[in-house]
């Protein structure tokens, strides 16, 4: 392989949302709209000021307010200058249908164990009405492959705002992680994942920035 084809590299940020309202309550929230609480706003900025020394060519984040809130905090922590900022239903949050709204504590003692780790980190395990984590990458996967990648192969810094579940699902895609393993790939509230993307489309490093926080009841 000639080596000097790969030299031009983009950056992916990735970040998860920081704290809202139905985190802090212990809720499935999925698609529903809800804001930030004042931690998690405080959380964005924290997040921004870790990565000042970036630029971004552009963003994306999800339909959900709380990814634009999150994006906000940020770039007001980080004094960055506005960048195009794309909304796309692609990389939403996974729809819990039913559960939806429900506590997640009280859940787990109504069905067990085994049913609750199914549900909430499982590739494949059925929500009444909603969708598995399976479903979500099937939305993410073509949406970054053909809307981000292309960036990312041209050289341009990419930040990413989104949700555990859409953010877990282009983690398995872009680090190869077979579904037999998914149920331990966690995206934890302040953390923001870096990859370095070659020109061929492959990740040619990783790294992780973190602030510290209490994390929320995820």
């Amino acid at each position: 392989m000639n080596m000097d084809m790969l030299q031009n590299t983009g950056l992916l940020v990735i970040s998860r949302h920081t704290e809202s309202e139905w985190n802090l309550l212990g809720k499935w929230t999925g698609l529903k709209d809800v804001d930030l609480t004042e931690a998690g706003q405080h959380q964005a900025e924290q997040i921004g000021e870790v990565l000042k020394d970036l630029r971004f060519d552009v963003v994306y984040t999800s339909e959900q307010r709380r990814t634009h809130q999150t994006l906000a905090g940020i770039l007001k922590g980080s004094v960055h200058p506005d960048v195009p900022h794309n909304v796309h239903g692609a990389v939403n949050e996974r729809d819990y249908g039913d559960l939806t709204g429900k506590n997640k504590w009280e859940v787990q003692e109504e069905i067990g164990e085994e049913a609750f780790k199914g549900i909430r980190r499982g590739w494949d395990y059925p929500v009444p009405g909603g969708e598995t984590l399976k479903d979500v990458y099937a939305r993410v996967v073509p949406f970054f492959d053909e809307e981000i990648l292309p960036q990312l192969k041209a050289g341009k810094n990419v930040l990413m705002v989104a949700h555990g579940n859409s953010i877990r699902a282009l983690i398995k895609h872009l680090e190869e992680i077979h579904e037999d393993k998914i149920a331990d790939v966690e995206m934890s509230f302040g953390q923001v994942l870096l990859y370095h993307i070659a020109s061929d489309g492959l990740v040619d490093r990783k790294e992780i920035r973190q602030i510290d926080i209490d994390p929320p009841k995820a």
